[in-house]
């Protein structure tokens, strides 16, 4: 609890997903555990670039950009599948909604990557019971690794977060920065690329640290305004706030929950479903959005994922039309199997102040008989009285 009259001291998390497209491949094949694999643009391909690898692909020397041939030569047993983004995107939109259970202040970055600021749920005090809750239960419900950095602010908490992979979680203080960062090239700092680095080499800036001490007016002249944004940085200062807003536009809104107990019920299945489309719905509000594609994700008893889609004609954002399209897909194409996890995603959204009905030529044939049907009954409640004929039910 902050003391009153003083402000509390920040504390971000940066949230990084391990290896984000190979284990989400992992968590749908259990099979390509434990053994070295890749993801790539075109694994049939020898020349087909590599997006993604496993730690044990790592062991090897394989790594991100190789060509598939390239990896195969280092490592003949890697196993190669190709992308696939949806099952990405899923995933990354249930690691997203998992970590908004517990406070507002998430701004993703990336598909694989969010800030979180802590400072109000728990501050430096609870910050390690915090992260260690995060990582365990995005490994447990979603079978996802991550690491975690702990800091004063983004910069530092992004630092962090690098230092220990696969499954680690570092706090780096700025008190630590002189002894931990100041030696390091400047190449290893987040913001500095291979351009950037040479044109530091030519001021003798090497180290970290010697972008730190270097006079402002050097710094500025070289690389203007970003000179010394980055000069601040190496000083471990960084002002920016975790801005939920600042993210890309969302394109889905989700809400998963991992069960108890696997369940067989399918009533009991039908109810969760209710829970989650009122958290669909309610995030749908708050953001004042509506889609037209609903996703269903069934994660069984033995970590088989399954995911299904439905895309409708009028954009979506009332609980009922959410649930009601949920439970369709999921008595559609469940096969009884024990079940884990339950989630609901609705994607390919727009702003509520652009909704408006997309009639299709089915729906413009529907509103035309309608109004034909209103023209009639007015007419005949004119000539026999008011309420002397009514609808019937189809």
């Amino acid at each position: 609890m902050a003391i009153k009259g003083k402000s509390q001291a920040k504390v971000i998390l940066h949230l990084d997903m391990n290896s984000f497209f190979a284990s989400v491949e992992q968590a749908h094949d259990p099979s390509l555990k434990g053994i070295p694999m890749a993801v790539a643009g075109n694994p049939k391909e020898r020349r087909g670039i590599l997006v993604t690898c496993s730690y044990e692909a790592r062991a090897y020397g394989v790594y991100t950009t190789m060509t598939v041939g390239e990896a195969k030569r280092l490592c003949p047993e890697l196993v190669v599948v190709p992308p696939d983004f949806e099952k990405y995107h899923l995933a990354s939109v249930a690691v997203f909604d998992l970590l908004r259970s517990y406070t507002d202040l998430v701004e993703p970055v990336s598909i694989d990557e969010a800030y979180i600021d802590i400072t109000a749920i728990g501050g430096l005090t609870n910050a390690v019971n915090i992260a260690t809750d995060m990582q365990q239960r995005i490994l447990r419900e979603l079978d996802l690794p991550c690491s975690i950095g702990i800091a004063p602010n983004k910069f530092l908490a992004k630092t962090a977060s690098d230092m220990k992979k696969p499954m680690g979680i570092t706090i780096l203080r700025k008190r630590e920065i002189e002894s931990i960062l100041w030696p390091l090239p400047v190449i290893e700092m987040h913001g500095i690329g291979k351009s950037t680095e040479k044109k530091m080499h030519t001021l003798g800036i090497y180290t970290i640290g010697d972008l730190a001490v270097v006079e402002e007016a050097v710094i500025k002249s070289l690389l203007g305004k970003n000179g010394l944004r980055l000069q601040q940085r190496a000083n471990g200062v960084d002002y920016r706030p975790v801005d939920p807003e600042a993210a890309e536009e969302r394109k889905s809104v989700g809400s998963s929950t991992t069960l108890p107990v696997d369940e067989t019920d399918l009533a009991a299945c039908l109810n969760i479903f209710n829970k989650l489309a009122s958290n669909v719905a309610k995030r749908l509000e708050k953001r004042q959005l509506a889609g037209t594609v609903v996703t269903i994700q069934i994660r069984t008893s033995d970590w088989r994922n399954q995911t299904r889609s439905r895309s409708v004609v009028n954009p979506l954002y009332k609980e009922q039309a959410i649930h009601k399209e949920a439970v369709s897909l999921f008595k559609k194409h469940w096969d009884g199997e024990p079940i884990r996890l339950l989630g609901i995603t609705v994607s390919n959204v727009i702003p509520m102040n652009e909704l408006h009905e997309q009639l299709s030529f089915y729906n413009f044939e529907k509103h035309a008989k309608e109004e034909t049907m209103d023209s009639l009954l007015a007419q005949l409640e004119q000539k026999f009285g008011p309420g002397s004929v009514k609808r019937g039910n189809k």
